[in-house]
This record gives C-alpha cells, structure tokens and sequence, in this order.
C-alpha cells in the first residue's frame, strides 16, 4: 500500500486529495510557488515544499522540481490532481523511471489517449460510436480542407494533443475554412506546443454526457453513471450534474457498456472518463477519453457513494476495485457550480486579490470543495476558479432548489465572482426543465441582449 503521496498540485484539488489521503492514514506532501506560501493545502499537509517562483512553467509545470521534492520527501507516490503535468506522459514516464508510484494510467496510456487521433481509432476497433472525422494526423490547412470536404460542413477543427476547448474552431463552410485551421493551430502550438491537428463533423445541438470509469490492475472495469456538463462557456465546463435528465434507463445502459467497452479496449487502469457528444436523437458519439481525475467528480461521488480519490490511491497500489457493476445505483440527484474569480459583467475578466469576507453554506446535502479562506489573497497566476459548490437532492428540482439557497447563502467579499450568473443560470427556465445542451450558454446571452435592447 502507497505510504506517503506528494500532490503535484494545488487549490481545492490539492486539499481534497489530503483529506482523502489523511482519512486512509496516508501520509502527505505538498508543493507549492512562491505565490502559494500561504495557500490552505501548504498548511494541511503534513509537509510543505517549495518548488520556484509563482509562473507555472517554473513551478507546478517544472516536472524536475517535483520529482525531486518527490525524493528528498521520501513519498513513494505522486497524485497529479487535474491540470498542470495530470495527463502529460511525460511526467508519467519519468515517474516510473524513478520508480514512484504515479496515481493514474501508465505513461504510454496517457500518450495513447492523449492524442485523439489515436483515440479515436482506438475506440472504432472496439466498435464505439465515434464522431465521423479524419483519421490520420492532420499539420496543413490543404490537407485539411480535402478532409473536410469529404466529411461534410459544419467540421469541427481540433488540436490533436489538446484540451479544455483550445486549439478549436469551427468552420461553416469552405470559404473560412483555411482561416479557422490557421487560428486553431496556431493556437494549439502555444497551448501545447504541438501544431497536429484532425478534423470532425460539428453534432449540431448535443449535449456533452461524459461517464466516469474505474479500472484495475486485473481487468475489472466498472462505470458509475454519467455527468451531464452540457452548461459550458468557451467549451469550458460552468455547471455539472448527475444523473442526466436527458437519459432513459435504457439509453444510460447502452452508452455505460460503450464507456466500458472503451476503457477495456485501451486496456485502461485507474480512474477516467469517457465524453460522449448525445445527440437529440438519442445518437451519441465518443469525443475523447480524460485520463484523470475530473473537476465535476463530486457530483458522482454524492449519487454513487463512492469515492473516487481513495479508489484511485487503491487501484495504484496494486489492489483489486472494491465495487463491481451490480453494486453502483445511482442514488437522487447532484449539481455542482463552479464558483470563478471573474466578473462576468466585464466579458468574465478574472478578479484576483485578497478576500476581505468569507461566508459559505452548509446544510444537509451541500458539499464545498475549496481552498480559500478569509484574508486569503486570489493569486493572478493560474485558474479563477475558488470553489465548487455541490449540492445534492431527492430528485432534480429539489437539488435546483438546493443549490439556489446555496447560492444566496454564499458571500465571498473583495473580488469579483460568477456567483450571481449561476444564480440566474439556476433560475432560467430552461435549465429548470432540462432543455439544455453545449449552447445553452450563447441562448441565454442572447435572451438577456434581446431584453436589454428593448
């Protein structure tokens, strides 16, 4: 069993991970910049280390800092959390090399499924519906024109080894095509230092179901239920919930086997997921596979009881799933926010700065994930997000309802923050129905431009 586990992170993802760890008799590591010397997870661990200035690229990116904090610690282990080097085979080869436990899939799993050109093929072996797209590795605006012809506008234009919505664009028609290509790649170089690109059909109206999977060192293969993350602006994930209303016992059955059927077929260990674009039609198609833990995970944990972090630690240690299939039900209703450091009056410009006054809700059925506190200054150098906020219900309006008096209830002075905007998203009619999918977002804005404008 894995004694002592350094986290190679920071925020909500790095306390959450502590706390698990603690609860198992783990002992914990954790690193931080110069920006974070304060930072809560520095403070509940058991050790604190330095790693070098607040830029990322020398601190939380810098894979020969960590490994070696990992040594001079004595962790045996290293949990990457999301983000930063989370799904960089890299630093996963580099693990292994060093013979440190690295809490996810091996190296060669990550660099497999990273890239979703390779995925997808993967994943048309295996007879998973995939999106009708290019199959091979795409690096110039001609090539990839040819392949969108053949495809059928609207294509979308990807970045082969991206993620988290940069290095895309969608192009209509053939007239902005070389256009959008040019910006896309140019910008998947800068993200990811990587200019390969492939190209897909655009599902017109889908909603983005993603299922979470866990996977042992045995071939046992296990899903628990799906998240709904159709509320996103940017292609970046605002409101996240589970189970779908959009899915049938039936439809959740048969895209559950498919989610299995893929991680089987990349012969895939420890915790991931597979995102799935679902079509009205009832149609669904696999995006891509995340080889990690995921942000929403604590609205699966609230409905499945399972938690997703301790399993990891297990499934890494060499020990076999403590659940199977018949022992997931999907219990009531859970809804997760993600509360930002931004002013969303201001096109979401983020808010950094100290945080003068700290109230957050608590009740039956609400959970917060964070890692600030009063007095706590909100660095200007990584992600906006503060917290997310978890409620969890009977059925779905009573987990709406929830999280509207969780919302009111919340007070974070000193910064700007998106609490009032997930306040009306929880509000509008819409979501309250469940008609909702990846462009929910862009109609809401243009509901409330409309109404501004009369």
């Amino acid at each position: 069993m894995i004694q002592k586990v350094l986290i190679a992170n920071r925020g909500e993802i790095a306390v959450r991970i502590i706390r698990a760890c603690r609860e198992m008799g783990i002992e914990t590591v954790a690193v931080y910049s110069e920006a974070d010397r304060d930072a809560l997870h520095t403070q509940l661990a058991d050790e604190a280390i330095c790693i070098g200035p607040a830029a990322s690229g020398e601190s939380y990116l810098n894979m020969a800092s960590i490994l070696s904090a990992t040594i001079v610690s004595g962790a045996d282990a290293i949990h990457p959390g999301f983000g930063f080097l989370s799904e960089n085979s890299k630093f996963a080869s580099l693990c292994e090399q060093c013979h440190i436990t690295f809490i996810g899939p091996s190296s060669e799993m990550i660099k497999c499924l990273g890239n979703k050109s390779a995925a997808r093929n993967t994943m048309m072996n295996a007879g998973v519906p995939v999106i009708p797209g290019s199959k091979e590795p795409i690096t110039d605006a001609k090539t990839g024109a040819r392949e969108a012809e053949r495809i059928g506008y609207p294509v979308m234009i990807k970045a082969a080894l991206g993620g988290g919505g940069k290095g895309m664009r969608m192009a209509k028609t053939p007239d902005v095509f070389e256009a959008c290509f040019q910006t896309a790649q140019k910008e998947a170089e800068m993200a990811f230092g990587d200019g390969t690109m492939y190209i897909e059909h655009f599902v017109s109206h889908p909603r983005h179901i993603e299922f979470q999977i866990l996977a042992d060192k045995f071939g046992n293969v296990i899903h628990l239920g799906e998240r709904d993350c159709s509320v996103q602006r940017n292609h970046q994930k605002l409101i996240e919930e589970s189970p779908s209303a959009a899915l049938s016992e039936e439809l959740r059955h048969k895209m559950g086997e498919a989610a299995v059927r893929a991680a089987k077929a990349a012969k895939y260990e420890n915790a991931g997921t597979i995102e799935f674009l679902l079509e009205p039609s009832g149609a669904f198609y696999f995006m891509e596979m995340n080889t990690r833990i995921q942000v929403e995970h604590p609205v699966t944990e609230w409905v499945t009881g399972i938690d997703l972090i301790k399993e990891q630690i297990r499934i890494a240690s060499g020990l076999p799933l403590t659940y199977c299939q018949e022992d997931v039900v999907l219990r009531g209703h859970a809804i997760e926010c993600r509360i930002n450091a931004e002013c969303p009056q201001k096109n979401f410009r983020p808010s950094p700065g100290k945080i003068t006054e700290l109230y957050l809700p608590g009740g039956i059925g609400v959970r917060i994930d964070t890692a600030i506190y009063s007095g706590y200054t909100v660095p200007p150098y990584y992600d906006s997000m503060l917290a997310k906020l978890i409620v969890h219900g009977e059925n779905r309006q009573d987990a709406i309802v929830k999280m509207r008096c969780a919302l009111e209830e919340t007070m974070i002075e000193g910064i700007e923050t998106n609490i009032d905007y997930q306040y009306e998203i929880m509000n509008h009619p819409d979501y309250e129905a469940g008609n909702i999918d990846i462009e929910f977002i862009e109609h809401m804005q243009s509901q409330r431009e409309a109404q501004l404008s009369q």
